[in-house]
């Protein structure tokens, strides 16, 4: 808890998908967003904000309370050093966290030795219908969880001009569909069921015009016998007129009953035993990436440090759900099981 009443907010980054952060912040009512930082200074300006080019300049002047990194990987360190000699002590950076473990180990341990708060922006979890879930589950809707399903279908992965229209750099990703995707999906397993024991994966390339791969199954195995199954695939899609609303399908299955998310967000629950479904969450109409899951994790931030609020996601949290995805990717190397020590 900050002691603020209001939280002066910053950004450096302005790519594609820092529009979503920008429109969230500028919704929130006790922020105040005060400027943009980017390398190209015709995006920043482009924000309507002052603009920057140097990061350490925006930092000086404007000396805001909080740091949005909407950046790719290989620039999070020095940012976050960067606003760590700076004095900013409250960040939320983007996914994924660092170049690998290692260096997400190491800036996470630099960032608590000066008492600052790193928040990865990992928004999948917040998700309206994840949420929904989530407090169906606690609330034994469906008794005992058994198994999850989620079935990634964002139908965006065939042909040579695959992801040029939006993120083309997807296509020059080395690791692709775990590294850039399900990784969301390995936070949102641990937000509904814990931290698992073990991963199994199979994972494959189809599309040969990308460099890593964009199809395969990984399972997830828990201590008290449940199972997950991420079941993705970027070339098939899913019934929605907005493949990318949900990304795809999914079945909560326990032994009382049966969640099912469909692809337009609505939440359906089936009682054990019978045909009929009831609707737990309507389906969404907001028109905004993900349910506005970027606008849910924005506010819960502010709500943490302007109230004294939980808050999820802290980095090193997020270490685990890459320590995940490091035994996922061995897992499809070896051909077998890896058993986790963080599970």
């Amino acid at each position: 808890m900050t002691g603020l009443q209001r939280l002066g907010v910053a950004c450096v980054g302005a790519g594609y998908f820092s529009q979503f952060h920008y429109e969230s912040w500028a919704r929130i009512g006790r922020v105040d967003l005060l400027a943009s930082c980017n390398r190209d200074i015709d995006k920043a300006r482009a924000t309507g904000l002052p603009a920057y080019d140097d990061l350490g300049r925006m930092l000086n002047e404007q000396r805001p309370d909080l740091l949005d990194i909407i950046l790719p990987p290989v620039a999070h360190a020095t940012t976050i050093r960067t606003a760590l000699a700076h004095g900013i002590r409250h960040m939320i950076c983007q996914k994924p966290f660092c170049i690998d473990l290692d260096e997400a180990r190491t800036i996470t341990a630099e960032a608590e030795a000066v008492g600052a708060m790193i928040v990865v922006h990992e928004n999948f979890r917040f998700q309206p219908w994840f949420r929904a879930i989530r407090a169906a589950i606690a609330e034994g809707r469906i008794g005992q969880v058994q198994q999850v399903t989620f079935r990634l279908r964002p139908g965006d992965g065939q042909g040579a001009d695959a992801y040029l229209d939006r993120q083309p750099y997807f296509q020059d990703m080395e690791k692709f569909l775990i590294h850039e995707t399900g990784v969301h999906y390995v936070d949102t397993f641990r937000y509904l069921l814990g931290a698992p024991q073990s991963v199994y994966a199979d994972l494959r390339r189809i599309n040969p015009v990308i460099a890593g791969e964009d199809a395969g199954y990984v399972v997830f195995a828990y201590e008290n016998g449940q199972r997950a199954l991420l079941d993705g695939n970027r070339h098939l899609d899913h019934a929605a007129e907005n493949t990318r609303c949900t990304m795809g399908e999914g079945l909560i299955e326990g032994t009382e009953g049966t969640l099912r998310l469909k692809g337009d967000g609505s939440v359906w629950l089936r009682a054990f035993g019978t045909t009929e479904e009831t609707p737990l969450l309507a389906a969404d109409r907001s028109g905004r990436f993900g349910g506005d899951c970027v606008h849910a994790l924005q506010s819960h931030v502010v709500c943490g440090l302007l109230d004294g609020d939980p808050i999820e996601n802290l980095a090193r949290d997020y270490l685990a759900v890459i320590e995940t995805e490091n035994a996922i990717y061995h897992s499809a190397e070896t051909a077998r099981k890896v058993t986790l020590e963080t599970g």
